[in-house]
């Protein structure tokens, strides 16, 4: 079985290029990954998976960061000229209830689920004959958006991991949960899901990411990760009261300066003795003519913490002095959430049994010397593991190692696309190996 799970990867290279290009080609950000997801229920689909779309997927009270209805009707309208599959853009997505999950049921056994981010990131892409997929063809056409963190080849692993299970299903034992995440950047996207019960009955939980070459990452799989950074993300609304700032400087209350105030102390917020903490004013927008006191302001904000304790205190920290910015200069501030996420540990016996499996039965891949590494970044697909792990279930959260053009976050992110069927050959190793009879763990 394990040539053959090698085999089918491998006849899935050509499309999974295809398909990952074609992502980066249209890319989509957060809430508005309508394209994305009706391709990926159409392939599902007709491949005979049960597929679930819209509200079925994210519980709709538990979204934050969700566009004017406007902004997401005018971008529905626009992806059937990008070769959006009409049949399968629904309503709900329409609305902005984007990703898909594919259940493949194959009798009794455990519950395996597997996350693959979709949604891209609001930068330009670089237009020069030195960035491949300007000088190939496949460069974004959404000005503005960019796929430069890999969630393309994420979107595509997960086709291709399902097409894999899908000529294998007779020898699996259990149910399979391929979640197409939406939103992981801001992280607004898996909380929804989380909220909907996806997780609760999940017993082994996995999702990977592409990384760069070097440092820990030495091999082409590293097993586990730990260590994400929790973190809580908002925008600030201002408001005070506009007056002509040289005729009747009395009547106004400036928002600008409540902004100011809480942008200044929130720098100031004392770090936490128990591990990293961070805040950051990313944004800050307010005003309309120099003769006028503002009575608008707003800011973009996020803090940090290694662990959701101590995020949970810089949280705090950071809502209390945005409210007495407000309230110094007689003004009120709205404080909205945008997305958060918690800290994460992938479980180590799994993660050792997972690199003991690709060593064994996948030769021609290396696994990174060290199999746990630590991730500073922040992940939504912590919600996830916990969620899992709160219920007695396993969960790691991988990476899939390749060279890069530059570094992710940047306008000229490419990577080497033979990441894709390695990270095929890997999920479906797993899945294999968990539901083919006998867990392991």
């Amino acid at each position: 079985m394990y040539d053959k799970i090698i085999k089918y990867a491998e006849e899935l290279d050509q499309v999974s290029r295809e398909r990952r290009r074609d992502f980066h080609r249209y890319p989509e950000t957060a809430w508005y990954e309508v394209r994305t997801s009706a391709v990926i229920a159409k392939i599902l689909t007709e491949l005979g998976y049960e597929v679930l779309t819209g509200k079925a997927v994210c519980l709709e009270s538990a979204r934050c960061g969700v566009p004017l209805a406007e902004n997401l009707k005018e971008h529905a309208e626009a992806v059937y000229s990008q070769g959006a599959p009409e049949k399968y853009v629904t309503e709900e997505m329409k609305q902005g209830f984007t990703g898909v999950i594919g259940i493949l049921r194959c009798g009794e056994g455990p519950v395996v689920a597997l996350r693959f981010d979709i949604d891209a990131l609001g930068m330009q892409e670089n237009e020069t004959p030195e960035h491949r997929p300007f000088a190939e063809g496949f460069s974004s056409r959404n000005p503005g958006w960019m796929h430069a963190c890999g969630h393309d080849a994420h979107a595509a692993m997960g086709l291709g991991v399902a097409q894999v299970l899908m000529k294998i299903k007779d020898s699996l034992h259990g149910t399979v949960k391929l979640i197409f995440q939406p939103g992981e950047e801001g992280a607004k996207g898996a909380a929804p899901i989380v909220a909907a019960g996806h997780l609760d009955d999940v017993d082994y939980f996995a999702g990977t990411h592409v990384a760069p070459t070097g440092g820990p990452d030495d091999g082409d799989v590293t097993p586990g990760t730990w260590g994400s950074l929790a973190t809580s993300k908002y925008d600030v609304y201002f408001k005070g009261q506009a007056a002509h700032a040289g005729g009747f400087p009395e009547n106004g209350r400036s928002a600008i300066v409540a902004a100011a105030n809480a942008v200044l102390n929130l720098t100031a917020i004392p770090r936490h003795s128990g591990g990293i903490s961070r805040v950051n004013v990313g944004v800050i927008q307010g005003g309309s003519s120099r003769n006028v006191i503002p009575d608008s302001a707003m800011i973009m904000l996020e803090v940090r913490g290694e662990t959701t304790a101590i995020n949970a205190y810089m949280d705090q920290q950071a809502k209390r002095i945005c409210q007495a910015a407000a309230e110094m200069t007689d003004c009120t501030c709205q404080i909205v959430f945008q997305g958060g996420a918690e800290s994460q540990q992938s479980d180590e016996d799994f993660l050792t049994w997972i690199g003991e499996e690709v060593r064994q039965h996948l030769p021609h891949l290396t696994v990174s010397s060290c199999e746990n590494a630590q991730n500073w970044g922040s992940e939504d697909i912590s919600l996830m593991m916990n969620r899992v792990q709160a219920r007695g279930g396993k969960a790691v959260y991988m990476r899939s190692v390749t060279d890069m053009a530059s570094a992710q976050h940047t306008t000229g992110f490419d990577f080497d696309e033979r990441v894709l069927v390695q990270g095929i050959e890997t999920f479906s190793l797993i899945v294999y190996g968990l539901l083919k009879g006998n867990p392991p763990l």
